[in-house]
């Protein structure tokens, strides 16, 4: 049974059939020229959990074989082969497999610190389809340090893994109508959105909207709201002092009990909790 939200706590648990290979950036420097942590591949048999309350940077999951479950956007989600996952700094996101049942994936954590661009931004999805590329580079990159170890060839696969993880967590600068809405959202989160006026921006069918947004996106064009929201607030915690009563109706909400409520649901905390870590 999946524990709520509420109860999650950080762990790496990996269950005596897990087998996993990872490399790390103080291991392979080139990673860092990318700002890449660690990446790995993993084939995760029960009981194998992760939870990571606050990670540092951007995350990249492209399931391979098999089914698992994602926290992400604040809801448990179902992850399948072909399927590539995604969450921003500083989130909540946690994943694991299910009885009897294999889970296989590749993966890429960064490591970004608050004042830079996280590769997983305002127009990123949170999930898509797709990863092939990433999860071919990532074998590359694992083939090659498991056997010649070439630092030329070391250099072209860690370039090809950062090119595929950009290419995928920035979709929507192929489509300068929809990457220009949420650049307006960002930049006004507390107005007050809706889908009729969502649509009206972007000067498409507000059925139009929606449809691209599950595609591209992995979730709702409001969800999609909350989420650049959060992202206002996170921000806010962390550069200011005020109150709760004077951020909530910055970042679109019209009580401090309300935008504390839906950011623990998002992030994983409560406000007060993530200002006091930073």
């Amino acid at each position: 049974m999946l524990a709520s939200n509420s109860t999650l706590k950080e762990s790496t648990i990996d269950g005596p059939r897990t087998r996993l290979w990872k490399l790390h950036a103080h291991e392979c420097p080139e990673l860092s020229s990318h700002r890449i942590g660690r990446l790995g591949w993993d084939d995760a048999g029960p009981r194998y959990d992760r939870v990571r309350l606050q990670p540092t940077g951007s995350f990249i999951l492209a399931c391979i074989e098999g089914e698992g479950r994602i926290l992400l956007d604040g809801r448990w989600q179902r992850v399948t082969a072909g399927t590539v996952c995604m969450a921003p700094p500083r989130v909540l996101n946690a994943f694991h497999s299910l009885a009897g049942k294999r889970f296989t994936f590749a993966w890429v954590r960064y490591e970004e610190p608050a004042w830079l661009k996280p590769l997983i931004g305002a127009a990123s999805p949170v999930r898509t389809s797709g990863g092939g590329e990433l999860v071919r580079a990532i074998a590359g990159l694992r083939d090659e340090w498991e056997n010649a170890r070439d630092p030329k060839v070391i250099h072209h696969w860690v370039s090809l893994v950062h090119a595929f993880a950009s290419r995928l967590a920035s979709p929507w600068q192929r489509g300068e109508r929809l990457w220009s809405l949420w650049e307006e959202v960002a930049r006004d989160p507390a107005a007050p959105w809706s889908l009729t006026l969502l649509a009206k921006h972007a000067h498409l069918s507000a059925e139009h909207l929606r449809r691209l947004c599950m595609k591209e996106l992995g979730r709702s064009p409001m969800h999609h709201v909350t989420y650049l929201r959060m992202q206002h607030a996170q921000r806010l915690l962390e550069t200011t002092d005020d109150k709760l009563e004077v951020l909530a109706p910055l970042v679109g909400y019209e009580s401090a009990l309300v935008f504390s409520r839906a950011f623990k649901r998002w992030i994983g905390v409560n406000p007060t909790e993530y200002r006091a870590r930073r």
